[in-house]
């Protein structure tokens, strides 16, 4: 359960001056030895503070040992978007369970509960990011561009990605809660792993959701085409299996809305990817199949172009 780490980071992160800073010192008066990183990011339309945590594992590569590292990614535009809209946008559901997860994560090795795995959490901090037209509703934009997030937070230490956004301005998913993508990895949109399927009816007590996706949104941002959002932009920069895990909901929602984040669906997405970290660290949860995935390249080639802004 990380109701408790839920409410406390949203506490955090519902002010006009939060920054990237006091969003560590509340995690290191949680582990005050933390493995933390905080630091400016800037882009062509402002600066956010981008958010790392490294949380070693007992068998993870931060100690020599050979168990998988996994990233956990709050993507967003920002968690405000003062002066327009005053308090905490549903946007910034993806930064609030990132900050929950390294919270609770931080707390469980206090406990004496180490994962095997190392797990890799970031996010960044902007309360007051710009908003940006989009069908069928506003999305946040953002200050910086999505390849300089990208910089950021994947490295080829990880070997598979979660990556976690608010996904409601759209009519494909209908749905409170939350749902997760297909596996995807170098330009291929795979078939959904069924240990994340398993995983998803434990923590939620329901049949899975699985949003569908185009091959439009695992392309980078810049190529002048639709995307759903932002959820799926890890895989472009990555040639490990990335997996999003929206945060969903019944009819479209601005992300740029006020008073659209609902503690329990927040919640129930971090728990899932909370026990997937753990069991990918002990080697229990596989993202795609190796074989299906080496015969689709032998097959048909690789498709790594799609992870490129392609030729004109």
């Amino acid at each position: 359960m990380l109701m408790k780490q839920i409410l406390e980071a949203y506490d955090v992160l519902d002010d006009s001056f939060v920054t990237g800073k006091k969003v560590e010192e509340y995690l290191r008066g949680i582990k005050a030895d933390a493995s933390i990183e905080v630091y400016e990011l800037k882009g062509p339309k402002g600066s956010t503070d981008m958010v790392r945590v490294m949380i070693p594992g007992t068998m993870g590569k931060t100690r020599g040992g050979t168990a998988p590292t996994i990233g956990l990614l709050g993507r967003l535009g920002g968690i405000g978007a003062r002066p327009e809209r005053i308090g905490f946008v549903s946007d910034g559901d993806g930064a609030l369970v990132a900050v929950a997860l390294a919270a609770k994560l931080l707390d469980m090795q206090n406990k004496g509960d180490m994962l095997e795995g190392d797990v890799f959490i970031s996010t960044h901090i902007c309360p007051n990011a710009p908003t940006a037209p989009h069908d069928p509703v506003p999305f946040m934009g953002s200050p910086v561009e999505m390849s300089q997030v990208n910089k950021e937070e994947v490295s080829p230490e990880l070997d598979a990605i979660l990556s976690v956004d608010t996904t409601k301005g759209n009519r494909v998913i209908n749905t409170r809660g939350f749902a997760i993508s297909p596996t995807v990895k170098e330009g291929y949109i795979l078939r959904t792993s069924e240990d994340l399927l398993d995983l998803m009816q434990i923590t939620t007590g329901r049949l899975p959701y699985v949003f569908p996706l185009a091959t439009q949104d695992i392309t980078p941002y810049g190529n002048d085409v639709h995307h759903l959002n932002s959820i799926l932009q890890p895989c472009t920069a990555t040639d490990a299996p990335v997996v999003g895990v929206a945060v969903t909901a019944e009819t479209m929602v601005p992300g740029c809305a006020t008073g659209a984040t609902h503690a329990a669906d927040v919640e129930e997405a971090a728990r899932f990817m909370l026990e997937v970290a753990k069991a990918f660290g002990r080697g229990k949860c596989k993202f795609y199949d190796e074989e299906e995935y080496e015969r689709l390249v032998k097959l048909y080639g690789d498709m790594k172009n799609l992870q490129t802004l392609g030729q004109e």
